[in-house]
């Protein structure tokens, strides 16, 4: 943080802020409390947000405890959905190998996680009817899937832009390639498991935990015989998982 520019440090700041208003806006809201559920999808989200794939030509890595974070945004409440998504993404920022990771890594990242969750829950709370209309509910997930995407890519390219230079269309772009068949893949597991839990209960997203475990490994295969040349970008130390 005292090494980067002064504009830098304002755009960390700024994005801070924003999170800290979406978990106030979060405190603020009528809840109902789904303890178990909460419990269960918590447990799940952390489990899966330490399924890492290193980006190839890049510093940051992906995890896969997005579905889960879209599942927990539409089915439980704002402030359950954002302890899960804000827990799992403080927790993906921790090395495999050990270590700790930087505070403004943690700040950075739990805040554009924040903010993408009190968008997405959002699109969901103003909802005109409920997901019983499969194309009203498959609308508002497309939505809220393209809310994470932007909110969680366009950051990470800014401060990367900021900190290291480089174009950020450019920069944007890179990241987006890598990471946009994912947040699809996200969409599409999260209405499927939603679809599901409507008829069998909401023990199904238990199951998607093996489901994404195979996206893991079949990400983690592919960059390892692909070889792909590094880009000429650096990520910033304070930018994470897409």
């Amino acid at each position: 943080m005292l090494g980067a520019s002064r504009t830098a440090q304002l755009f960390i700041g700024f994005t801070v802020l924003c999170g800290v208003t979406a978990m106030g806006y979060g405190l603020l809201q009528t809840h109902s409390l789904h303890p178990l559920q909460f419990i269960t999808m918590l447990v799940i989200a952390l489990a899966a947000s330490r399924l890492k794939v290193k980006l190839p030509g890049l510093t940051s890595s992906m995890s896969v405890n997005l579905p889960f974070i879209l599942i927990a945004t539409m089915g439980l409440s704002l402030i359950e959905a954002l302890i899960i998504g804000l827990t799992s993404t403080a927790v993906q920022c921790f090395p495999k190998s050990g270590g700790w990771p930087k505070p403004v890594q943690i700040l950075f990242n739990v805040s554009t996680m924040a903010v993408a969750v009190g968008l997405a829950g959002r699109i969901f709370q103003g909802r005109m009817q409920p997901p019983t209309a499969s194309v009203s509910g498959s609308l508002l997930l497309v939505l809220a899937a393209a809310t994470f995407f932007l909110v969680q890519t366009i950051p990470v390219a800014t401060i990367i832009s900021l900190t290291e230079g480089g174009s950020l269309p450019q920069i944007w772009s890179s990241i987006s390639q890598q990471s946009f068949p994912y947040y699809v893949l996200s969409a599409g597991v999260t209405s499927l498991v939603t679809t599901a839990s409507h008829r069998v209960g909401w023990q199904v997203p238990l199951l998607v935990l093996a489901v994404m475990y195979g996206v893991y490994r079949s990400y983690r295969l592919y960059f390892g015989r692909e070889e792909i040349p590094a880009r000429p970008i650096a990520l910033a130390k304070a930018a994470a998982a897409e």
